[in-house]
């Protein structure tokens, strides 16, 4: 392999893998005082020209609040969740997941306490856009308690009416699932907004993957929104609308017609709603982990939420049959370990040929330097000989990068995988590995890496000089440094393809002196 080719190709490799880790846009709330939702923007879905459009103003009858003026806690407890809903307003207040843990071992808490915008109230336009969130349902149940039930369904209501308003609010939840079913009666008021809440799905808010609001168009199209976007209101058809971290969410999915989705920035947080007319409007709620299975079984295209990257056509089929060895092994580090020896076998064939290559390449080094001596001055001459030297000896110069050309779609793509999926979160391998989806904790796996690379890169032949190897050892350091923070997931597919390589590698040279 020329010198410059392999840099290239490895130099590409080392922009592509730390541009995906280290330089994706961070979302970083910026501090700034409170100040009402701005003018809408509305993106035409034609000529997605943005033009100003207010929704109209709305009177609210005089609010007869309950005797104590703060409403009343309804808790809703399932073996997946705890959830408590408020009477005032209607509105969530609180969401936890049992099934994850954080770092103290504590539920995942994706709603800690009602944010600036309130979970699923009713905004209007105006000095009194958030008046529905002061008005006291009453209800028809004191708590809903599934646990321990397979297959049963619960209904929570909340009903406020009187002469001129009238807002029923329904929920059914299921006890083995996240999906809760959401309808929503109204008559006397005008067009509204249903806001999913401030960071409602958001466990982290700081990371390299995206953090904030999220939906999807009809078209398929997702488009990913945070505190640096201008608000805008779009009127494209949207499948589902949510908040996002790396591994939960929680979406909102119209099962009947809305209006328009509107994006705004509202204190430190990036807001997201739909808006939707008077009348009965059906949702479909889904407050938990990005889990692929469970957000596909909702038949609304939930789990394109997961982005698995440039290469996800690549990465899917990966994700399927990492999921299957898991499966059979009950291990996802044996997984990938397996994953990495199917992924390795179509290759053989290919670096074979490489390696055959390249010991064609070594013996006709001394005449590729002749010729370099003899037309120094000659640049053209100088290929042309060159080509012709490569043709009598059947060597292909470039055959060297081939093997690690088909192999970065691959790796990048299940770098995606085992980056995202929430399967690998917290999953343990061996030993001192107890989360595939962190760094190692003392950086054995990054450094048995590197040291396989020195290994792999002494062993291999080379066309370079002394000196041109002597610089590309420094490739093994580079690659070391830059896998200290990966996933160790990632690092021990790394440090598995390479123990194959240098096998192989080992096989070819005997076979060769042989």
């Amino acid at each position: 392999m020329e010198k410059r080719t392999l840099i290239a190709v490895i130099l590409s490799l080392l922009v592509l893998i730390g541009w995906s880790y280290f330089f994706q846009k961070r979302y970083i709330p910026p501090q700034h005082p409170q100040r009402p939702i701005p003018e809408i923007k509305k993106e035409k879905q034609a000529k997605e020209e943005k033009i100003t459009k207010q929704l109209p103003t709305v009177h609210v009858p005089e609010i007869k609040p309950s005797p104590e003026g703060k409403g009343q806690d309804i808790v809703v407890e399932s073996d997946l969740y705890h959830a408590v809903f408020s009477t005032k307003g209607g509105i969530v207040k609180y969401w936890e997941i049992k099934k994850f843990k954080d770092k103290n071992e504590r539920p995942v808490v994706l709603l800690r306490k009602p944010g600036t915008i309130p979970a699923l109230g009713l905004i209007f336009e105006g000095p009194e856009k958030h008046i529905a969130q002061k008005l006291i349902y009453s209800v028809n149940t004191e708590k809903i308690d599934l646990t321990g039930f397979k297959n049963k369904k619960a209904d929570l209501i909340f009903t406020y009416k009187d002469s001129e308003l009238t807002i029923v609010k329904k929920f059914t939840f299921y006890s083995d699932s996240y999906k809760v079913d959401f309808s929503l009666y109204t008559e006397g008021v005008p067009p509204f907004m249903i806001p999913l809440g401030t960071d409602f799905g958001i466990f982290i808010k700081e990371g390299r993957e995206h953090i904030g609001p999220v939906l999807l168009t009809t078209g398929s199209e997702r488009i990913e929104l945070d505190m640096e976007d201008d608000p805008r209101y779009i009127t494209e058809r949207v499948r589902w609308i949510a908040q996002e971290d790396k591994y939960f969410t929680a979406a909102l999915i119209p099962k009947t017609e809305i209006k328009g989705v509107p994006f705004w920035k509202e204190m430190n947080s990036a807001e997201i709603a739909v808006e939707v007319e008077p009348g009965t409007r059906e949702f479909i709620l889904y407050v938990g982990p990005k889990e692929y299975e469970r957000l596909k079984s909702l038949n609304a295209g939930l789990e394109h939420i997961i982005d698995f990257g440039w290469f996800s056509f690549i990465a899917m089929p990966l994700f399927w049959v990492l999921k299957f060895f898991y499966k059979i092994v009950g291990n996802y580090g044996w997984a990938i370990v397996i994953l990495t020896f199917l992924v390795r076998i179509p290759f053989i064939p290919i670096m074979n040929k490489s390696q055959q290559s390249m010991k064609k390449m070594q013996k006709i080094q001394p005449l590729i330097a002749e010729l370099r001596e003899k037309y120094k001055n000659d640049s053209q001459k100088l290929q042309k000989e060159m080509m012709a030297i490569y043709k009598k000896h059947k060597v292909n110069p470039v055959s060297g990068c081939l093997p690690l050309l088909l192999q970065i779609p691959i790796f990048i793509a299940l770098y995606n995988v085992l980056l995202k999926a929430i399967e690998l979160r917290g999953a343990p391998f061996i030993l001192w590995i107890n989360d595939l989806a962190a760094k190692d904790p003392y950086y054995i796996l990054p450094i048995l890496m590197g040291i396989t690379m020195v290994i792999q890169q002494k062993i291999t032949p080379t066309t370079m000089d002394p000196k041109q190897a002597k610089m590309m050892m420094l490739m093994p350091v580079i690659f070391t440094f830059l896998f200290l923070q990966f996933p160790a997931g990632l690092v021990l597919y790394w440090l598995v393809n390479n123990l194959l390589g240098i096998a192989q590698q080992i096989y070819i040279n005997r076979k060769a002196v042989d």
